[in-house]
């Protein structure tokens, strides 16, 4: 099954993405592929994504994304309970969508398909229901059973089934290579800044407003309380941040608190994601909600009482706007 999605960018520039979940029904004309896990999307992928572009312009051909869905590590369920990923299939395919890229398919992730080695997958997949004409890996892409294929292994692949493989160096800034670990790692210890740079875009959360306890409401600081769409998501380090929110459509301004609310809730057993958004009082419960992480303030802190809370806030708020009045457009947003 496929679906054919047109996309149209802020700067209005169309693109049209035919999305497969199988592979069934799959056509493309000389296809150019990648295949990775792609979580993030962040600039050393969209470094990847770029030149299959243009190479496949260049071969006349049809650029085509293969990524994988579930995450290995949960079909293998390998230390799961540690698993945070950047990025939802939803979110990846918002993100993917946006680059120019011709054809995406989802591949589903099976026992089956991680006890195959790099050339049975690359044979299988690659050459039997892709149609492979020219492939581009990642400088440390691994292929097949235990990540043990390497970048020799699919030459010697190349060559047997009669298509090219092209290897694309790293992608660093500031002497750090790129990759979905930094930036999980820059995000779980508060440097968003780093996080951002490195994606190339604010890290967000897709999720859904729930009910809560309405303590917000009542100090004059009403908030949405957002729960992700992915239970795997990467939730970053507890904290204050400045924040953009879409929903409906419309682009608000607001603050974000990521913890366990101490001033208010001294047990604090469960953390919470809330969102104030500036001058908005509509009732959006059960609505969908992306909320753009734009910088981040402050750790939470456990204030003496509520009214020292709501002074703190009115600084936060104070802060936040300051801050999200010099940011520029993004185009992702």
């Amino acid at each position: 099954m496929f679906h054919f999605y047109k996309f149209v960018t802020s700067t209005q520039f169309a693109f049209n993405v035919r999305i497969f979940e199988d592979l069934s029904s799959f056509r493309a004309d000389k296809p150019v592929v990648t295949i990775g896990v792609f979580d993030g999307v962040h600039k050393g992928h969209k470094a990847i994504l770029s030149q299959l572009v243009t190479r496949a312009g260049e071969l006349g051909g049809e650029s085509v994304v293969l990524t994988l869905w579930p995450h290995p590590r949960i079909v293998l369920k390998k230390d799961v309970e540690n698993l945070r990923l950047l990025s939802s299939l939803e979110e990846k395919k918002w993100l993917l969508e946006k680059l120019g890229i011709d054809n995406l398919v989802i591949l589903p992730f099976t026992e089956e398909i991680s006890q195959l080695n790099a050339c049975d997958f690359i044979k299988e997949i690659l050459v039997d229901k892709i149609g492979v004409e020219h492939l581009l890996i990642g400088y440390d892409h691994h292929f097949g059973k235990g990540a043990r294929g390497s970048y020799r292994d699919v030459q010697a692949c190349s060559a047997e089934y009669n298509f090219q493989v092209e290897r694309l160096g790293a992608k660093s800034e500031e002497g750090t290579e790129i990759s979905s670990t930094v930036i999980r790692n820059a995000l779980l210890e508060g440097d968003l800044g780093k996080a951002n740079q490195y994606l190339g875009y604010p890290y967000f959360v897709m999720g859904r407003v729930v009910g809560g306890h309405r303590i917000g409401k009542k100090i004059g600081f009403p908030t949405a309380n957002i729960q992700p769409n992915e239970h795997y998501k990467l939730i970053p380090k507890d904290g204050v941040y400045a924040i953009e929110a879409r929903i409906n459509g419309k682009l608000l301004k607001g603050m974000l608190n990521i913890g366990y609310r101490p001033t208010v809730d001294r047990h604090g057993r469960q953390k919470s994601i809330e969102a104030h958004l500036f001058d908005f009082d509509k009732d959006i419960y059960n609505k969908e909600i992306t909320i753009h992480l734009m910088h981040r303030i402050r750790e939470e802190k456990k204030f003496n009482n509520v009214d020292e809370l709501v002074e703190q806030l009115k600084v936060d708020k104070k802060n936040s706007l300051e801050l999200l009045s010099g940011d520029s457009n993004n185009s992702l947003r």
